[in-house]
């Protein structure tokens, strides 16, 4: 073994002095978008597939789009089911109330 710097071993410590990392700050490159968060999560395989799958069939895309539409369609879904079983025993409570007292 030689105790010769190697041609990649030069030109890294020839370029060492030519950067300056005292205002580098930790973190993605691109920030987030608004209102986005940045997390992991464990999916199923089959599941994340499936996702995948339908942005080629799309013709490209973000299947992480399609997976946040997913949960929202299902949250939105769920908040207004609550709403409508509310709204419907309200209403069945009126309709008692005006047949009782008339």
């Amino acid at each position: 073994m030689s105790d010769k710097p190697t041609k990649d071993e030069n030109a890294f410590h020839e370029m060492r002095p030519n950067y300056d990392f005292s205002q580098a700050q930790r973190g993605p490159i691109v920030p987030s978008p608004p209102n986005k968060t940045r997390i992991t999560i464990r999916i199923d395989t089959d599941v994340l597939d499936w996702f995948r799958q339908r942005v080629h069939l799309q013709g490209g895309g973000s299947y992480q789009r399609l997976i946040n539409e997913a949960l929202r369609e299902y949250m939105l879904r769920e908040t207004e089911g609550d709403l409508e079983s509310r709204l419907r025993k309200v209403i069945r409570e009126e309709l008692q109330t005006a047949t009782t007292t008339e």
